[in-house]
């Protein structure tokens, strides 16, 4: 500690400026209290920066160039269609830049102050913060960690300039000719469709039997044939062995069904999970109650074991969803301030920005049934909804669950086009207590893909109008 280093006192402590805690601290500052964020990176965190904004940004490329190749059975033909890569990635540096200027703005125009470093806990009122030149100590009434989670690295794949990361991956100068994918999950599920749009040779090897393990198989299975006809070729129930690199490339080993096999590619992006960063800020030392994984302990009110020191997103049980940081941490700051808030994690979405999309919330009808509850099924297919037909992309369904006894809606899953947007209507309809009867009564556009929300609540109620039930 350099000699000087008289503390600063502030109300509310948050560590970490992803979209958990950037969040969290705009919302504690609306509340009235004297807020500093701390990051030793940039504003924005993961998220905004290496992954789902620029990540979507990628995505969106690729389709673009899927779709100025032609469709020959609408009549459209290119006779070349061609991509700058260095320009594909300058737009989307472009993209992030905005976003993260934003957040900078938001964080300013809210008076919180903004500090980069990195963080050590004292104490439970106390860290010090230190950047390559100075230390400073902040005390602090409250702390809201919120330092997100990194890739994790398996046995024999050493990240390197061929052994990618997701980070990595984004951030490749070329399209590469070659690809192996190390996990069918979500990341690996996007981003080997992504480069498969842009004409790569992609090869996914899954440890499980089938990728996108979260989603029901009859959504995985509409992305699997989507992904065979990109090109792409997924081996389930393979274990990745080792890799061999080369200056142009790699060979990646892996064993499926007892034979081991190889494969040459360019580059293996190694996408089998996420690691909480709960190391290395003085954690064990503080005494928090984590899992053995780094894992904290939450209440709900995302209270850890010390009662003034708060945890929200990656760090927490649950899946490392920004949306998901973002509710905890306006949750912890509205605690903090005296609120009677709690988390409730039923209206959460999950997303995956795969081809179709798929969106999920609430319970499946599974679930639903594992949880004692006597439900209703009802699906509609995207096939049978005119603006899906206008896009020429109407393979899919939207499937609402609903409580048998008054038709209370639970939970909805959706495979096809725009699943990520259209899935906002059912969280709201099981956040606000609606029912079947209530979506249905609810007037949607013509033609929308949205009506396809209205058209399975018919079904539900037993009035299907453009299905014969």
């Amino acid at each position: 500690m350099v000699v000087g280093d008289f503390p600063i006192e502030l109300d509310t402590l948050v560590i970490g400026a992803g979209p958990g805690g950037y969040v969290a601290a705009i919302r504690a500052a609306q509340t009235g209290q004297k807020v500093t964020i701390v990051d030793k990176g940039n504003l924005g965190g993961v998220c905004l920066n290496v992954g789902c904004v620029p990540s979507k940004a990628l995505i969106q490329a690729g389709h673009r160039f899927e779709h100025a190749k032609g469709a020959e059975d609408m009549g459209i033909q290119s006779e070349k269609t061609t991509v700058d890569f260095s320009k594909v990635q300058e737009w989307k540096g472009g993209v992030v830049k905005k976003l993260t200027g934003g957040v900078e703005g938001l964080l300013k125009g809210n008076k919180v102050d903004i500090v980069k470093g990195e963080v050590y806990f004292v104490d439970k009122n106390t860290v010090r913060v230190m950047d390559d030149k100075n230390s400073q100590t902040y005390t602090f009434k409250n702390a809201i960690i919120a330092t997100g989670s990194r890739p994790i690295e398996i046995p024999n794949f050493k990240f390197s300039d061929r052994v990618l990361d997701s980070t990595g991956a984004l951030a490749l100068e070329d399209v590469p000719k070659k690809m192996v994918v190390i996990g069918g999950g979500y990341i690996g599920t996007e981003l080997g469709t992504a480069y498969a749009n842009f004409d790569t040779e992609v090869t996914i090897l899954e440890g499980t039997k089938d990728i996108l393990g979260g989603f029901e198989k009859q959504m995985s299975s509409l992305v699997k044939r989507r992904l065979k006809k990109k090109g792409v070729d997924v081996v389930t129930n393979a274990m990745a062995k080792g890799v061999e690199e080369k200056e142009d490339g790699v060979t990646v080993t892996y064993e499926v069904k007892g034979e081991e096999k190889t494969i040459d590619a360019d580059y293996v992006l190694v996408t089998v999970g996420r690691r909480p960063n709960t190391d290395e800020i003085g954690l064990e030392e503080l005494g928090i109650e984590m899992s053995d994984k780094g894992i904290i302990n939450i209440d709900k009110q995302c209270r850890t074991s010390i009662d003034n020191i708060y945890a929200i997103g990656d760090i927490v049980d649950g899946p490392p969803l920004a949306h998901k940081a973002s509710y905890e941490g306006k949750i912890a700051a509205e605690v903090i301030a005296g609120e009677n808030a709690e988390i409730d994690y039923l209206g959460i979405p999950a997303v995956v920005f795969s081809d179709p999309e798929l969106a999920s919330v609430g319970y499946t009808e599974q679930e639903a049934k594992d949880a004692g509850y006597e439900v209703q099924a009802s699906k509609f297919p995207f096939g049978a909804n005119g603006r899906a037909l206008s896009l020429n992309d109407s393979d899919g369904f939207l499937k609402l669950i609903t409580r048998k006894e008054d038709g209370l809606v639970i939970g909805a899953q959706i495979a096809g086009p725009n699943a990520s947007d259209m899935i906002a209507e059912l969280g709201l309809a099981i956040e606000s207590g609606m029912t079947a009867e209530d979506l249905a009564l609810t007037i949607h556009a013509h033609p929308t893909l949205g009506e396809i929300t209205m058209e399975a609540a018919e079904v539900a109620m037993g009035q299907p109008i453009h299905i014969v039930k």
